[in-house]
C-alpha cells in the first residue's frame, strides 16, 4: 500500500491538474463500504423513460416500477399553486459505470486523497441508489437563486411539497438530516418503494432497500397507505403544508454536489 501512495503522491506532482484516484479499499464484513449499501446495476430492460419534459439534460430513466406513481406525482404536484411544473429530474439511472466517473475522477471532480469523506456526498460505484433505477434527484426550474442538488431545495415550493406528499406516492427521503448512515443531508434524493406492499414491484423495491430501511431510516418515510398510514389526517391537495421535519441550520455548511 504504501507503494501505491508513493506513486499517487508522484503522479499528483507531474501531473497537477489531473484528477488521480485513490485505489478504494475493499468492503468490510458486512459488506459496506464507507458506510454504503452494496447496489447492482438494474437490467436495461426494467429502465423506461420519465414522463416528457421531466428530465435536465440527459434522458431520466427510472425503473419501470417506478413509473406509475412518478407519474401521478408529478401530476399532483403540477395541479398545486406555487409548485405547478417545476419539478425536474436532476439525475435518475446512473450505472455503476457513470458513477464511477463520478465519485472521484474526471476535471470536475475532486481527486480521492481522502475517499471516505468523498463518500459523504457521493456514493462509490457498485454503492449508489441510483444504480437500481428507484433513485431520482429532484430540481426546479426556474432555479430562481437555488442551484441543483444544494440544500436550498428543501426550502423551495417544490421541495417542502415532496416533503409533505411524496410519501403519498411511493417516494421516501433515503438520507435525511443528521442520518446514522454519515451521508450529507440531501433533500433532493428519493427512491421509490411503492405505496403499499401489494402495489406491482413494491414487494422487490422494499426488498432490495430492506437493510437501508432497517439501518438507515428515510424520514419522511413511505408506509401502506391503506395500513400505518389510514387513520392519518388528510393534507389537502391544492394546498402546500409546513415541513413536519425541523430542518438543520446549514448556514455554515460547505455544499458538496452529488
Amino acid at each position: 500500500m504504501k507503494s501505491v501512495t508513493s506513486t499517487i503522491l508522484a503522479l499528483a506532482l507531474l501531473f497537477p491538474n489531473v484528477a488521480i484516484a485513490a485505489p478504494l479499499p475493499p468492503p468490510g464484513a458486512d459488506g459496506r463500504l464507507f458506510g454504503h449499501l452494496p447496489y447492482g446495476d438494474i437490467a436495461a430492460v426494467d429502465l423506461v423513460p420519465a414522463p416528457p419534459g421531466f428530465s435536465i439534460g440527459a434522458t431520466c430513466r427510472i425503473n419501470r416500477d417506478a413509473a406509475a406513481d412518478l407519474a401521478r406525482l408529478l401530476v399532483a404536484a403540477a395541479d398545486t399553486p406555487g409548485v405547478g411544473n417545476s419539478l425536474r429530474a436532476i439525475s435518475c439511472h446512473r450505472g455503476v459505470a457513470h458513477q464511477e466517473s463520478v465519485f472521484c475522477r474526471g476535471r470536475h471532480h475532486a481527486p480521492c486523497a481522502d475517499p471516505s469523506y468523498r463518500a459523504r456526498s457521493v456514493a462509490p460505484p457498485g454503492y449508489s441508489e441510483h444504480a437500481t433505477g428507484y433513485a431520482i434527484d429532484f430540481g426546479v426550474r426556474p432555479t430562481r437563486g437555488c442551484a441543483d442538488v444544494d440544500y436550498c431545495f428543501a426550502s423551495t415550493p417544490a421541495g417542502q411539497w415532496l416533503m409533505a406528499h411524496a410519501p403519498e406516492f411511493g417516494f421516501e427521503l433515503s438520507f435525511p438530516a443528521a442520518n446514522r448512515q454519515g451521508v450529507t443531508w440531501e433533500p433532493w434524493h428519493w427512491r421509490w418503494v411503492g405505496t403499499r406492499i401489494e402495489e406491482p414491484g413494491a414487494a422487490a423495491a422494499r426488498l432490495l432497500f430492506a437493510r437501508a430501511r432497517s439501518l438507515y431510516p428515510a424520514l419522511p418515510a413511505a408506509r401502506d397507505v391503506l395500513g400505518t398510514n389510514a387513520a392519518a389526517v388528510a393534507i389537502p391537495a391544492r394546498r402546500i403544508v409546513a415541513v413536519g421535519v425541523k430542518l438543520p441550520d446549514i448556514s455554515s455548511a460547505r455544499v458538496r454536489r452529488r
